[in-house]
């Protein structure tokens, strides 16, 4: 079982006193204690990914203890929240116990007793906690096949290491060509992790300028420049408790790439405009299209960010890279586009997936995933492919014509239910015509009626 090295616990008494006298005893057996008088700032870290036990006093100015326990149980219901009290008696006990928590101490119990107590909360925190990432690598395994697609060894790794990664809560870097997928991967990353239930926060850094940026990482406080008439949380601010993802890192101007850094370092920030530091609690996953390494070396990337950042590194193939894939890939999109236009597919025409596979695509998935959009929608699918070659081969006229020729049949089949008869009427040419055409383009009638189509 996965355990981290110091056990944690909040302890929470508006008694000073009481608060250091607890502090020491679990220091001193090696756990690392984090104390409060005001509950309300210890239930803000009780999330699900809180990783320890929480030890609090019942009779509180502040707030109830009952009620701070009800309100740590709403964050989650299996942290191990010990009531204690030095004027308990059986009924509150009773009454604590059914709300929900672990177990219920006196003040002047003997201390090794409160701390086998502590010792017994922390094992089951971790025995829960590991639990839950083993279902969500079994659940991750059954849904990632649908999100990274293909059969290529390259690809298996890869969904593979984001299933690792996903459970290491640690900040990383995505390495990949445009349409790759990063952003894919990103979400991936934090959908099978212990934040999915929290934010998962996007922000393109090549898309805004840089005191547009600024603004949106780190938000700002109201009459902190010209326009800014109210306060704003930024992106870094509202993924707190989730995830950040850093598309194109590689164009955060320098002096934001400092801020960033402090943010890393200290995980707290101050908005622009403001003085007081906002403590935040996220994973940064940040991606580029070039090396970071690179950069680095040619001084537009900042030598220390990029080593916070990349504590691990994901490096996602280009569609060149496994060209196996792109007929599974193709096909996969056609069925997604299909429901998201409401409208009948017919698997594609062998011609025109060894053509796919022949072509190069500098757009990568994101480019094929075009392509099957307009397969289905009855549209070109090669010209856009073929107007991108920077030499024409020879044959892309005869090519083109036969692809086109193809796909007004498809359709023409799949709006007539693979009747041929009604098919070769409305493409306004004889039936023979119409059986010599389908034969050349390897296209099967039942291909196109409803009952396949309906378990397709």
């Amino acid at each position: 079982m996965t355990q981290l090295s110091e056990p944690q616990v909040i302890v929470i008494d508006d008694e000073k006193i009481v608060r250091e006298a607890m502090c020491q005893t679990l220091e001193l057996e090696g756990y690392r204690v984090s104390a409060f008088e005001d509950p309300r700032a210890a239930i803000a870290l009780c999330g699900r990914a809180w990783q320890g036990v929480v030890i609090c006093d019942l009779r509180m100015d502040i707030m109830d203890g009952l009620e701070v326990l009800q309100q740590i149980l709403l964050q989650d219901s299996e942290i191990p929240v010990i009531m204690y009290s030095a004027h308990a008696d059986i009924a509150t006990a009773i009454q604590a116990i059914r709300i929900g928590a672990y177990d219920f101490l006196e003040k002047t119990e003997d201390p090794q007793q409160q701390l086998n107590t502590v010792q017994r909360a922390w094992k089951k925190r971790q025995l829960v906690l590991e639990n839950r990432r083993l279902k969500q690598v079994i659940e991750g395994h059954h849904q990632i096949n649908s999100r990274l697609v293909g059969n290529t060894r390259i690809i298996e790794d890869l969904r593979h290491s984001v299933l690792q990664l996903a459970q290491v809560d640690v900040d990383l870097i995505i390495v990949g060509e445009t349409g790759t997928g990063k952003e894919v991967v990103a979400q991936s990353l934090h959908d099978f992790s212990p934040r999915a239930k929290q934010p998962f926060v996007a922000l393109n850094c090549g898309a805004l300028a840089e005191s547009v940026l600024e603004s949106e990482l780190f938000g700002h406080e109201a009459g902190a420049f010209t326009g800014a008439v109210k306060k704003r949380i930024g992106k870094l601010e509202f993924a707190s408790g989730g995830t950040l993802f850093l598309d194109e890192i590689e164009s955060m101007p320098s002096s934001v790439q400092v801020h960033l850094l402090r943010v890393l370092q200290e995980r707290k920030l101050q908005r622009v405009g403001g003085n007081v530091d906002i403590k935040v609690d996220i994973r940064v996953v940040a991606a580029a299209k070039i090396d970071l390494l690179d950069a680095v070396a040619q001084g537009a990337f900042r030598e220390d960010l990029y080593y916070r950042l990349s504590v691990a590194r994901i490096d996602i193939p280009s569609l060149e890279q496994r060209k196996s894939d792109i007929v599974v890939l193709f096909r996969h999109f056609i069925q997604l586009a299909g429901r998201r236009f409401d409208c009948k597919v017919a698997d594609a025409p062998d011609l025109l997936l060894r053509q796919l596979t022949e072509k190069s695509w500098p757009g990568n998935v994101r480019e094929l995933r075009n392509a099957a959009e307009r397969w289905v929608l009855g549209l070109p699918v090669m010209t856009a492919v073929i107007g991108r070659e920077s030499q024409p081969e020879a044959d892309n006229l005869d090519i083109n014509i036969a692809n086109y020729e193809c796909q007004l049949i498809s359709a023409a089949l799949l709006a007539n239910n693979g009747q041929v008869e009604l098919t070769a009427k409305a493409l306004g040419i004889p039936r023979k015509k119409l059986y010599l055409r389908m034969k050349k383009h390897q296209l099967e009638r039942r291909d196109f009626s409803e009952e396949k189509t309906a378990n397709s």
